[in-house]
């Protein structure tokens, strides 16, 4: 779809707003739900830390698998605006699932989600890159517009959703979530209806859609497979301890479809398909680190830090607000320097969001260093931190997006989009391992404590592991939390170093796309 002058609203395709708004509240409702998810499982089912961080990690990795399969099924059958609206409605069951405080529905609740996830992210995303022409110079801009409504709904979903849930009890906040998805859906189906997104995203092959077995045709197909994965879903949740047999399995499944593809490519196709693999290993080191907001930052903002205006599960909000402070005008960045041909290139700016990443986490760490007496930190330290590695977000996650639209072979969008959602999926499962290294017991000794290691601890945190041993638990848990963000922060730093040198010859791999 090309969208002309008349069609414009504010410089891009009128579809992009319906699908910012749709998109909006969809975030909503799953960014209200994992602010509370952790605290739900540690204060209210008593889980203990590392059962809810891996849990945590197993859901959140589940999430961003499934929108492989999803935009496989989109781009062969059912077509983007079919897998959206099916998505939608799963994953609103799934909050209201949640309202019913019994294991197995707990359970049900995540994997209806993760399934429901799976069909309608991809498929939105690929919806807002058919928006534009190949070549379109608005294309970033775009994204990184659509990145705002992400966020929006990232940053008022955990405020109010976590004082319903502080106020009135939590299965209040998982109702308003599910709430916030239907809303979503509304604006999406006004869209359809309105045909603002004119014939794209629509049944790929009618004849073939139409054919039926045992009677259903391949929606309601599709339909019945989607609710007779959920009970596997919820098993793979509830043995969250054998989740790292899935991450192989995935690589193989992943690397084996990836081949196939890069078989039938053209020359170009194939080196964009190398780079589209590159980014996406990037992409799953930065997730790794980052994705301890809604785990071990969480609990850390909860136990090691003055909060100040906000309860743990709403500092869920920081990063989103940023992100809505920062949006628009990242954007204008990305046309301004397009037109004085200074904007650089996709592959620096992933070097420079792992570089702003690392140093967020080195800030975490640094608040140790003014500690009181309660092993408390100011608060000044975390929203910095935020800060920080919100910028280096908007350097890497909407542009992936972009790049992700330009970069794959035309037949093969919607899954690759799903490639680039499973660094989180990869990400999400590093990060509950990261997470759960902050959870050291009293007098079991860091494993980030000796060493070089220790000494890149010690330097970043003002800490010593021999000092703090012998100091009250408060101490000891404030150790564990910085002593993993130091180390990760200057190891994701130094990878952000690499990038940045490797960038030039990534870029000639694109070929032609910025």
């Amino acid at each position: 779809m090309t969208s002309t002058q008349s069609s414009d609203l504010m410089g891009h395709p009128r579809g992009l707003y319906y699908l910012f708004f749709a998109e909006l509240w969809e975030r909503f409702s799953f960014y209200g739900m994992r602010a509370l998810l952790t605290l739900y499982m540690t204060k209210q089912l008593l889980f203990s830390d590392n059962m809810s961080f891996g849990i945590y990690a197993a859901y959140m990795s589940l999430v961003y698998i499934t929108p492989t399969i999803g935009g496989i099924i989109a781009d062969q059958l059912i077509g983007y605006r079919k897998g959206i609206m099916l998505g939608g409605l799963l994953m609103a069951l799934g909050h209201f699932v949640l309202t019913i405080e019994e294991p197995v529905f707990f359970y049900t609740s995540l994997a209806l989600i993760i399934v429901g996830n799976g069909f309608f992210k991809p498929n939105i995303s690929s919806l807002v890159g058919k928006l534009y022409a190949d070549g379109d110079v608005r294309r970033d801009s775009g994204f990184t517009i659509f990145y705002l409504g992400v966020n929006l709904g990232g940053a008022i979903a955990p405020l109010l959703c976590a004082w319903l849930a502080e106020a009135y009890g939590w299965h209040y906040g998982f109702v308003l979530a599910g709430i916030g998805m239907i809303v979503g859906l509304i604006f999406f189906f006004r869209g359809s209806h309105a045909k603002v997104f004119g014939q794209e995203g629509l049944i790929p092959d009618k004849q073939r859609y139409d054919q039926r077995f045992l009677g259903f045709n391949k929606g309601a197909q599709v339909t019945i497979g989607s609710f007779l994965a959920v009970p596997f879903i919820a098993l793979m949740i509830y043995y969250y301890q054998f989740e790292h047999y899935l991450v192989w399995v995935v690589i193989f499944l992943l690397m084996a479809a990836v081949i196939r593809i890069y078989r039938l490519a053209t020359a170009i196709e194939k080196q964009r398909l190398l780079v589209i693999v590159y980014f996406t290993i990037l992409a799953t080191l930065f997730w790794a680190i980052f994705e301890q907001a809604g785990s071990s930052l969480t609990l850390f903002a909860d136990r090691n830090v003055r909060l100040v205006g906000l309860n743990a599960a709403q500092t869920n909000s920081i990063n989103s607000t940023f992100i809505i402070l920062l949006a628009i005008p990242f954007s204008m960045l990305w046309s301004f320097l397009t037109r004085r041909n200074l904007n650089p290139n996709s592959a620096a700016k992933f070097g420079i969001g792992l570089l702003l990443l690392g140093l967020g986490f080195v800030v975490f760490a640094m608040s140790s260093r003014q500690m009181d007496d309660l092993a408390q930190t100011p608060m000044f330290y975390l929203l910095l931190g935020y800060f920080i590695l919100t910028v280096g977000e908007l350097f890497l996650s909407p542009i992936g997006l972009s790049k992700m639209t330009e970069l794959s072979p035309a037949k093969y969008v919607a899954f690759i989009m799903g490639v680039w959602f499973s660094s989180n999926f990869f990400g999400h499962f590093f990060a509950g391992k990261i997470a759960q290294l902050t959870t050291v017991e009293q007098g079991e000794v860091n494993v980030f404590s000796k060493g070089f290691v220790g000494e890149i601890v010690q330097v970043v945190s003002g800490l010593e592991y021999e000092a703090i041993s012998v100091m009250e638990a408060p101490f000891q848990q404030l150790y564990s939390y910085v002593s993993v963000y130091a180390s990760l922060g200057v190891l994701s730093m130094l990878i952000g170093l690499v990038a940045l040198l490797l960038s030039p010859w990534i870029k000639h791999w694109m070929q032609g796309v910025k």
